[in-house]
């Protein structure tokens, strides 16, 4: 029993909703720091202040997906989430910009992530579970296509609203511009219209159809249903132990170095995932470990060796992202518009220009998503990736040589690459490698190795600025090209299996 090819309109229906998830996220990475700034922050704590968005989606996207793969309604197993996370995430958008200060909108950005999470992920499982291997890719790049054409408004919007309609992009200090207002409620009904289209126009098989089909794959390839491996209580044991010891050395660290205080984040973070290990090996000890944790802690350890791979592709991809997103607007105003005065026009200028060269890379990332499956025709999966990372490497490096702000749009065509193929080529070779049963809580893992290198740029980067780079943001871009690069070099590894 064979899954059926589903039509372009069934594929551009199931991926309708990730045009609202990006018009969120795109508000979200273009705004977030002009807000932060806005109400007070020093741009030494942009990237502390960032990092509860990656962190909400390590404990959530893993949790969502193990839940959405055990779910079954009327709703079916996905759409239920991505309902519930339209609505926080519609909620979450008509109140961030209205932040009285600058604790609040860190709690706002920690809310919207978390539910921008809870939508998002079962959105990647819904390509694994409704198309055949040979659609995946395809799959994968509608909604690539709809992530960029929703970036591209969300970007772009403040910028178009002082621009076509005439609205004042500044504001009293400490307050947040009425055009950045704006953009956040067209954002909230943008979402909440393109998520219920999804819904309503999409229909998923039930768990024994799904069943099937994979029986049927597996038959095909010649293999039986992959097993996991009983790995004993003691693996886990050692592992949290030595997880907790080198957390501890590093919080240690922080003082007897005099480190900067956001590196307690990483020690913070190995000590408590020690002791989630140690939790579930005490549960396996004493056979309680039927459970969601203890299941999500196993699939943890018996992750595919694609997966594993590809894991080491993301780290070094996100942690580029990352840096870009945190440090464009502090770069573009201080090194090309010359100024850091979140009140006066050229900042507010540089501001509103960072956000239109977004909305130029999520544009061509639209494009190229339709440009990527044909280039893998020719290359490969992986040739096409590392194409596409080398020249998003070249485009974030760029920004240091390119001195009119006028031509900034030209590395963001490369980014744009880049964006689409991290979008969508590694879900497409991942979706191959995993059992159909366990596609959600894969997925969700695998945002693990999105959020680390995220935590981690959250907790160095100010630090790194600061101690070699004279606290110059420009540079973290530079540094985000170099992580690109190496993302591209680290699919050499990657075995494609389709």
């Amino acid at each position: 029993m064979q899954k059926p090819r589903l039509s372009l309109i069934q594929i551009w229906n199931m991926s309708i909703g990730f045009l609202g998830i990006q018009v969120a996220f795109g508000l979200q990475n273009a705004n977030a720091s002009r807000i932060f700034q806005t109400l007070g922050a020093d741009i030494n704590e942009l990237a502390i202040l960032w990092v509860a968005a990656p962190l909400t989606g390590l404990l959530v996207q893993p949790i969502v997906g193990h839940m959405s793969d055990k779910t079954w309604g009327r709703l079916g197993r996905r759409r239920p989430y991505f309902l519930v996370g339209a609505v926080l995430v519609t909620l979450s958008l008509l109140i961030m910009p209205s932040s009285p200060a600058l604790w609040f909108a860190a709690s706002m950005l920690w809310i919207l992530d978390a539910s921008i999470n809870i939508t998002m992920e079962p959105f990647r499982a819904f390509v694994g579970d409704l198309l055949p291997d040979e659609q995946r890719m395809s799959g994968f790049a509608a909604q690539s296509f709809f992530i960029g054409v929703g970036a591209v408004g969300a970007s772009a919007l403040p910028w178009m609203l002082t621009h076509w309609f005439g609205m004042d992009n500044t504001a009293a200090p400490g307050v947040v511009p009425l055009t950045v207002h704006i953009a956040f409620y067209v954002g909230a009904a943008a979402i909440f219209i393109a998520v219920m289209w999804t819904v309503l126009t999409t229909k998923e098989y039930s768990p024994e159809q799904m069943a099937a089909f994979e029986a049927a794959r597996l038959a095909q390839r010649g293999v039986d249903a992959a097993t996991r491996p009983d790995r004993p209580a003691s693996d886990f044991r050692r592992w949290g132990l030595m997880s907790v010891l080198i957390g501890a050395l590093v919080t240690a660290g922080v003082g007897a170095l005099d480190l900067e205080k956001e590196v307690y984040i990483l020690g913070a973070g190995l000590i408590a995932f020690g002791l989630c290990l140690l939790v579930h090996a005490g549960l396996k000890n004493t056979g309680n470990n039927q459970n969601g944790f203890s299941e999500v802690m196993e699939d943890l350890f018996a992750m595919p060796a694609v997966m594993r791979r590809l894991a080491v592709v993301q780290f070094f991809s996100w942690f580029a992202l990352f840096a870009m997103w945190i440090y464009t607007t502090s770069a573009v105003t201080a090194f090309h518009y010359g100024t850091s005065d979140t009140a006066s026009q050229a900042y507010n200028d540089g501001a509103d220009w960072v956000g239109l060269l977004f909305a130029v890379y999520n544009g061509v990332a639209a494009i190229a998503a339709f440009l990527l499956p044909v280039i893998a025709r020719f290359i490969g999966r992986r040739g096409a990736h590392m194409l596409s990372l080398c020249l998003g490497g070249a485009g974030l490096i760029s920004f240091m040589f390119i001195k009119d702000p006028a031509l900034l749009w030209l590395p963001m065509i490369g980014v744009g690459f880049a964006w689409s193929s991290i979008l969508s080529s590694p879900y497409s070779i991942l979706s191959a490698a995993v059992p159909a049963a366990k596609m959600g809580v894969y997925m969700g893992i695998f945002n693990i190795f999105i959020v680390v290198p995220q935590v981690l740029a959250a907790s160095i980067l100010g630090a790194v600025l600061r101690a070699g780079f004279g606290g110059e943001a420009i540079w973290a871009l530079v540094l985000g090209g170099a992580s690109m690069i190496l993302a591209a070099v680290a699919m050499l590894a990657v075995k494609d299996e389709v």
